[in-house]
């Protein structure tokens, strides 16, 4: 900007005055296609994500789940870790939209979760700033799940294995989600996949700093909630199938969620879709007042498994954010190292009862994407 204040002449105050107004234009065009900093998308108040189930009935087999669960080492690496790799893009009507194309292997073979999963020729939103899960921009590197999560409008756009290439953006799975509406329980329908193994929205169920802040600035003793469940993830091994139930190699997953990823554990451990509320009688002493309002919301509104993985809870990135997760004294292992706490393990939980069982089979119907999506097939 200095720069372009530089080029005018020093005696021509008409010229600094034009030049003003073109650097404005200029940046206001620019800041229009770019990725912006808002909070984190939410469906309706009366959606699944956002009930307060802190009175919610207990599963009768909640205690020999979570013992099973203990046994098999608890949270992945066996401590109740942060992942704060996932970042949440929120674009304008202004951005560039990227045609989706399926992913390919060694061998050229499409890997695109067809059926499940939005169809390739979709246009994605992709502004400028975007970056991808654990990546400084839009290429993944690393071959690692590379989600990108990004909001337009109504919409948010939920990739898996994201990659932009030329004007094309790869991809194994595209889910869609119309923030307007209410979901019935099998989400976009039972035994589709989604951005996540259990078929349900991830950006939703992920917690940032400014949300913390936000409860903060209402409660600076944090004694406040985030107003809505969170994410966690569980290694396969430690996830419930069950041969008995039939299905698809006994993998089997309970509300919320609406597919199940892989799992391997014993029929005796928490499936897919489990939903666990942190006891309510917890100590929260000596947690600084941030780690007290994730707390609280685990207490009041719970969290879900959404796949499998080895971090167990996963956070937004302080990329885009205003508030920083330094400045909350939010680390990675703020509930896995006593420091004068109580360390949070499985057995601090509770099994709520959302319904029976229900075996995957993996016959997808293929869901209705929302309206007002465009495609260039």
């Amino acid at each position: 900007m200095l720069g372009l204040f530089r080029i005018t002449r020093g005696g021509d105050q008409n010229m600094r005055i034009v030049s003003s107004c073109t650097l404005f234009l200029v940046l206001m065009q620019v800041a229009s296609s770019l990725a912006l900093a808002e909070v984190l998308p939410q469906f309706p108040q009366g959606s699944v994500w956002r009930q307060n189930i802190s009175a919610a009935a207990v599963h009768p087999d909640s205690a020999k789940m979570l013992s099973t669960l203990e046994l098999l080492g608890g949270f992945g690496g066996n401590r109740f870790q942060i992942d704060f790799s996932m970042r949440v893009v929120h674009a304008d009507e202004s951005a560039p939209l990227l045609k989706l194309v399926s992913m390919r292997d060694a061998d050229r073979n499409e890997i695109y979760y067809t059926g499940d999963c939005d169809a390739t020729g979709s246009m994605v939103p992709v502004p400028r700033g975007a970056v991808i899960e654990g990546e400084d921009g839009m290429r993944c590197e690393e071959d690692g799940d590379c989600h990108y999560l990004v909001k337009q409008g109504n919409l948010l756009f939920e990739v898996y294995r994201a990659n932009v290439a030329g004007n094309n953006i790869q991809a194994q799975c595209l889910a869609t989600w119309n923030l307007d509406v209410v979901y019935p329980p099998e989400n976009r329908n039972d035994h589709c996949t989604s951005a996540d193994a259990a078929g349900m929205p991830i950006a939703p169920m992920l917690f940032n700093a400014d949300e913390v802040q936000a409860s903060l600035n209402i409660d600076p003793s944090g004694e406040g909630d985030l107003g809505h469940m969170i994410r966690f993830i569980l290694p396969n091994a430690r996830i419930a199938r069950d041969a008995q139930l039939g299905g698809s190699s006994g993998k089997l997953y309970v509300r919320p969620a609406s597919h199940a990823g892989n799992p391997q554990g014993p029929a005796s451990t928490v499936p897919y879709g489990v939903h666990l509320r942190l006891l309510s009688d917890f100590s929260l002493d000596n947690y600084n007042p941030a780690a007290r309002v994730i707390l609280n919301t685990l207490k009041r509104y719970g969290m879900v498994l959404a796949d499998g993985g080895n971090i167990a809870l996963t956070a937004e990135s302080d990329y885009y954010t205003t508030t920083k997760w330094d400045e909350l004294g939010i680390t990675s292992t703020v509930f896995a190292r006593s420091q004068g706490n109580r360390t949070v393990r499985v057995t601090d939980f509770e099994v709520l009862d959302t319904g029976p069982r229900i075996a995957e089979t993996y016959d997808c119907t293929p869901p209705v994407p929302p309206a007002g999506l465009t495609s260039q097939e």
